[in-house]
């Protein structure tokens, strides 16, 4: 039965004065009535939105000053879109985007800062390295509404079967494991998605990002970076680990192979969960072992942290303002979040939102303890868009057409594009 998100008490205790008049062509103007603001919901239109679109119904009931015009936003899109549309004056209200958009929207000016707002009043209920990626120069400018990271995924009984009693902790115990699963089942200890976002674990593990921001340096191409992809290199060579699919279909291939047990062990999120709970070889849940990423030579295991903020548009005017607060409130409220982590099957951001009902889903219990090694992305707004030369060279360093340190180098040089006052190797 679905729980009485309505009865929220948080959301129906914030009061905001709603007196200034409404942004041009929106409702709302003073004494006329509710304000009327736009959300875009950029989550996937089918598994999550529904959930969401629930929310904001029951919002509206708790808050009878305010009504949300609901705009589902594919993901893909949504960034450029919300660019054109600020540049324009005519963003909406309120934006659910990925920690990645945060301080490039913030250092555009399109988002307005939340500090000392009713949207930030439980901000010390949040996990500091999830506010981190929500702020700018040293403002919040985001809210976090969803989190996620990577970790390995493996299958316990494969693992049994290999004789092994526990997830490797160092990539050359994950090596050792992949060629016992092979040699004991027949089937893949390891398979790698070959994607730039998956291979920051190995440099993480080196101790080293692809940018320096306290020192305004490109270090992809660094020595540490290079031993780091090194090590990926080896593993993905190594015995009993699948062949590297490299193709369109790469991805879906891979996550195939583990739910139906030709691959025991992966690198994967949060948000195939609930996909990998439906799969054959995991239709007994606790199959199932989410385990912190093994930790490289510098004796450190990290992995990106990722998720999404709910921001506000600097553009609105001072009544939208305060509904869209009143809102960002009310969607990252402690029992808005246990509500869709029961839902949507996602992890909440609040330390007060994982109530036993809530770590009863085994794939959240798993990824909480894994959150500790997460990575807030640096502050800097053109860190995200560093993924797609990294996932473009790796296919390349992984394949055998370029060595690591030349593949490397490529990268670093799309990224002094990017930021050109940051200085090379």
């Amino acid at each position: 039965m679905r729980r009485g998100i309505a009865a929220l008490t948080l959301a129906a205790a914030i009061t905001v004065s709603l007196t200034a008049c409404g942004s041009d062509g929106s409702s709302g103007a003073a004494g006329s009535g509710p304000v009327t603001i736009t959300w875009w919901d950029t989550s996937d239109a089918t598994n999550e939105a529904p959930t969401f679109k629930v929310m904001v119904a029951d919002f509206e009931k708790a808050n009878p000053d305010v009504k949300v015009t609901y705009v589902n936003v594919p993901f893909a899109d949504a960034q450029s879109k919300f660019q054109t549309a600020a540049g324009s004056k005519g963003a909406p209200d309120v934006l659910r985007a990925d920690v990645g958009w945060t301080p490039a929207f913030a250092e555009a000016g399109y988002l307005a800062p939340l500090d000392g707002t009713d949207a930030a009043k439980d901000a010390a209920a949040f996990q500091p390295n999830l506010v981190r990626q929500a702020e700018y120069q040293g403002k919040l400018y985001g809210i976090p509404q969803v989190t996620d990271t990577l970790a390995l995924m493996y299958n316990k009984e494969l693992f049994a079967k290999a004789g092994i009693t526990a997830a490797p902790t160092t990539w050359d115990e994950l090596k050792a494991d992949a060629a016992a699963v092979k040699e004991k089942t027949g089937v893949d200890g390891f398979a790698f998605n070959p994607q730039g976002y998956y291979a920051m674990p190995f440099l993480y593990g080196e101790g080293t990002d692809m940018i320096d921001v306290d020192g305004k340096r490109i270090t992809v191409n660094s020595p540490a970076a290079v031993k780091g992809i090194d090590t990926l290199k080896a593993l993905v060579a190594s015995p009993g680990v699948a062949k590297l699919d490299t193709t369109s279909n790469g991805y879906a291939d891979v996550m195939d192979a583990f739910g139906s047990g030709k691959a025991a062990s992966i690198v994967q999120g949060p948000w195939e969960s609930a996909n990998v709970f439906k799969s054959q070889a995991f239709l007994k849940n606790d199959n199932l072992g989410i385990a912190t990423l093994p930790a490289g030579s510098a004796g450190k295991a990290g992995a990106p942290l990722g998720g999404h903020n709910l921001v506000a548009y600097a553009g609105s005017d001072a009544a939208h303002q305060a509904a869209a607060q009143k809102f960002i409130a009310f969607m990252t409220s402690a029992n808005s979040q246990v509500y869709t982590a029961g839902k949507n099957s996602t992890l909440p951001t609040r330390t007060d939102a994982y109530t036993p009902e809530v770590t009863r889903n085994l794939g959240i219990a798993g990824y909480q303890k894994v959150l500790a090694s997460g990575q807030p992305r640096p502050e800097l707004a053109q860190y995200s868009s560093l993924y797609d030369p990294l996932g473009t060279e790796l296919i390349k360093i992984l394949s055998g057409q370029e060595s690591t340190k030349a593949g490397l180098d490529n990268v670093a040089a799309a990224a002094k594009k990017l930021i050109p006052d940051y200085a090379t190797r």
